[in-house]
């Protein structure tokens, strides 16, 4: 049996087999990312090492010479075999499967995006589609998979799953209650104008003024596009937001945002951010999506 040390280097064979295959030193140096001159260097090598010449050198081409036309078929059926036995041996590529996803702008920028990364990595066959909209994209009639929606559930034609309940409580910028400016009393809060965020079914502010008594009547409402331009505008001083804790938690830890009046916290459970999707089960992408929201809120859940 021949040791395998008679053999010319692999590399020199590669370099070999690819210009032999496309008769250009200058098309093999592309196809195997080097130069021509490396190729040429490594042709000659295997050309002393055997001691015939396998390329007839031409003004502005190559050609096989008869030993290396004979050379070329061996070599050529070598690599093929290694390919056809790499391909054979080599693990298959998981399917990837998309899931679109609907949501509020707000929620993918201030909660989610920091958070996908942890979800690439735990499930790295599933490519999420996020489509942000202030508008509530069709679960039931297909245009998104699944959607993640805040409000106090019960959409009609869906099935819907609480992911984690929101706290909600009046914030704005230090500057807007500094010293005297500082209020009492929930109607002292009228004295500025109220954010709001637009919404088919707004809730929030009359939720809050219904629990601690306060006169909405009298108040100047400000409505704005969506909740992202609402805290803007709560950090620039332009009024009074209601805070959804898990949203603006970084803003409060930092004291950029403050609480207008800290005793004053409105915690209903059946408000909150809830798993939107079509009735029945569900299906392996969005409830591997579901249970890893529910545990990366758990996670969270002291950190708001």
């Amino acid at each position: 049996m021949r040791s395998t040390r008679s053999l010319p280097a692999l590399v020199s064979l590669r370099a070999f087999e690819a210009a032999a295959r496309r008769l250009s030193f200058s098309l093999a140096a592309q196809e195997l990312f080097v130069t021509q001159s490396a190729i040429s260097h490594h042709i000659q090598r295997l050309e002393n090492e055997l001691g015939v010449a396998l390329f007839e050198r031409r003004t502005r081409a190559v050609a096989l010479t008869p030993a290396g036309q004979a050379y070329y078929e061996h070599v050529h059926a070598a690599f093929e075999l290694l390919r056809q036995g790499t391909d054979a041996i080599r693990a298959p590529t998981a399917a990837r499967t998309t899931l679109k996803v609907g949501l509020l702008a707000s929620f993918a920028t201030r909660w989610l995006a920091p958070r996908l990364p942890a979800f690439a990595a735990a499930h790295p066959d599933i490519d999420l589609q996020l489509q942000p909209d202030i508008g509530l994209a069709d679960v039931a009639g297909g245009e998104v998979d699944v959607a993640i929606r805040y409000g106090r559930g019960g959409w009609p034609g869906v099935a819907s799953r609480l992911l984690m309940g929101e706290r909600l409580s009046v914030v704005c910028a230090p500057s807007l209650i500094a010293g005297r400016k500082r209020p009492r009393t929930p109607d002292d809060l009228l004295r500025h104008p109220l954010l709001a965020s637009h919404a088919k079914q707004p809730f929030e502010w009359d939720a809050w003024a219904r629990q601690f008594g306060m006169d909405l009547g009298r108040a100047q409402t400000v409505r704005l596009h969506d909740y992202n331009i609402v805290v803007e505008a709560a950090l620039a001083g332009q009024g009074l937001a209601m805070g959804r804790h898990r949203l603006i938690a970084p803003h409060l830890a930092s004291g950029a945002l403050v609480e207008a009046l800290p005793e004053t916290m409105l915690e209903d459970p059946r408000i909150g951010w809830w798993f939107v999707a079509p009735r029945g089960a569900l299906t392996p992408p969005a409830k591997a999506l579901h249970d890893w929201l529910v545990q990366a809120a758990q996670a969270a859940a002291d950190t708001y």
